[in-house]
């Protein structure tokens, strides 16, 4: 199994993320971040690289767009055991991301607020999140999803006892459980829907 060696971290839930992020940077894992889940993480001294800084593109559309953008969906989606698509990374100064850790805007939470808009509920359908976390749930066989804040002590064991890398089982079980979560999150958002208007 390979070693985990970059990972994106953009949590909405920021449970015990300061904690994994300070044993995934112990074991030298490379953390790139967003917004406010990158000043969190350097506010406890941990090594965090903002996005925008990796791809050269600021965050818009006031906080829209952060991920969307070959640097990142190219790292998480190279298959390693192509060497065409090895290629076409290195030629682009593309890093391979192996650990993404996202949980979803809170949308079931604020569609249940009192009095809350539609424009509200609206900024709360996240994109950015569940596409990342969607194409780590393909990818698994290389990438390790995590949508969980649960699962964070048991990939940290996981990684100490085999030389920082994370078994096909582990990654599958992973990636079952993001599939599985957006699947009810996509439900939540089409249900409100079709009572909203």
């Amino acid at each position: 199994m390979s070693k985990i060696e970059n990972a994106v971290i953009s949590v909405s839930d920021k449970t015990g993320v300061v904690e994994f992020a300070k044993r995934l940077q112990e074991m030298g894992v490379k953390i790139f971040s967003t917004g406010g889940t990158a000043k969190s993480l350097r506010d406890a001294g941990v090594a965090a690289t903002e996005i925008s800084e990796y791809t050269g593109f600021p965050e818009m559309l006031d906080g829209r767009v952060k991920t969307l953008h070959p640097k990142v969906h190219g790292g998480i989606l190279a298959r390693r055991d192509n060497p065409a698509d090895m290629t076409v990374i290195a030629a682009h100064g593309i890093k391979t991301i192996d650990l993404v850790v996202v949980n979803l805007y809170p949308f079931e939470k604020t569609v249940a607020k009192p009095g809350v808009t539609f424009d509200d509920a609206i900024e709360n359908i996240d994109i950015g999140g569940p596409t990342m976390l969607r194409a780590a749930a393909k990818n698994f066989k290389d990438v390790a999803p995590v949508i969980d804040p649960a699962d964070y002590d048991r990939i940290i064991s996981e990684m100490s006892t085999s030389g920082g890398g994370l078994s096909y089982d582990f990654r599958f079980g992973l990636a079952l459980k993001v599939f599985k979560v957006i699947s009810g999150y996509d439900a939540a958002i089409a249900n409100y829907l079709k009572t909203a208007k």
